[in-house]
């Protein structure tokens, strides 16, 4: 069960869940390229080149050095994101449009800078980095779950685009992942709420059955798996790696 000998693209694959998936796929013999607006170096060895996602010539740029570096693009993790969260009403066009900007159009962009060489080499794997948020309704966060709904509603179209090419497309969809992106959401409970720490991850993870947050090892090893030849099968999924929240 190995990816040996495979290039993949991770965006946003230096920090959290993405770092993990770079470790994994390195561990499982992928050449992993970060695509990072702020490229850190990580623990395994890995290239690393610099681009906004929301930004199509940097994203071309960025596609086309990564292909020069290491060769054709065979695995690409759409994983770069934001998070921000405010009551419809107060949620301005310029958030609105900031969640569009780098979690639809950076998956839209970036996808369409791997394909074509997927496309030659009819063989590819394409994995969406979604959310619960993009199964289900979350209040105060309206933007951020239109965007990672039109994610997977973009992952489903191209999985029956591509499904005769060679190429599949799924998406892994975390819930409360421990990280940077769920510390500040606990920090902004507790600014707001005046609670505890552990009262604002308990609000959390409430509706997860295990009543714990998922740690970024387990999306990972789920977007490894989506990647290896033996899944060809699956593709237009979108799994939930939640604890039970989302059956």
């Amino acid at each position: 069960m190995t990816l040996s000998g495979k290039h993949a693209v991770v965006t946003g694959g230096a920090r959290g869940i993405g770092a993990a998936i770079t470790r994994v796929l390195t561990a499982r013999g992928v050449h992993v390229t970060v695509l990072s607006r702020m490229p850190q170096m990580l623990d395994v060895p890995c290239d690393t080149v610099s681009a906004d996602v929301a930004d199509p010539e940097a994203v071309a740029q960025a596609f086309r050095l990564a292909s020069e570096r290491s060769g054709p693009i065979h695995i690409l993790v759409n994983n770069a994101g934001q998070a921000a969260s405010a009551p419809f009403l107060k949620t301005s066009a310029e958030l609105w449009r900031q969640m569009m900007d780098v979690n639809v159009d950076g998956v839209f962009h970036c996808t369409q800078a791997a394909l074509p060489g997927m496309l030659e080499a009819r063989w590819g794997r394409i994995v969406n980095v979604a959310s619960t948020a993009g199964l289900t309704g979350y209040a105060y966060v309206s933007a951020y779950c239109a965007a990672k709904h039109a994610v997977i509603g973009l992952t489903r179209a191209l999985a029956l685009e591509l499904a005769s090419k060679g190429i599949t497309v799924n998406a892994v969809c975390p819930g409360y992942t421990a990280g940077d992106m769920t510390q500040q959401t606990i920090a902004n409970i507790v600014a707001k709420t005046g609670c505890s720490a552990e009262q604002a991850v308990a609000a959390l993870v409430e509706h997860n059955p295990q009543k714990r947050l998922i740690e970024p090892d387990e999306v990972a090893n789920a977007v490894a798996w989506l990647c290896l030849p033996e899944s060809q099968a699956l593709t237009g999924q979108a799994i939930a790696v939640a604890g039970g929240e989302i059956m």
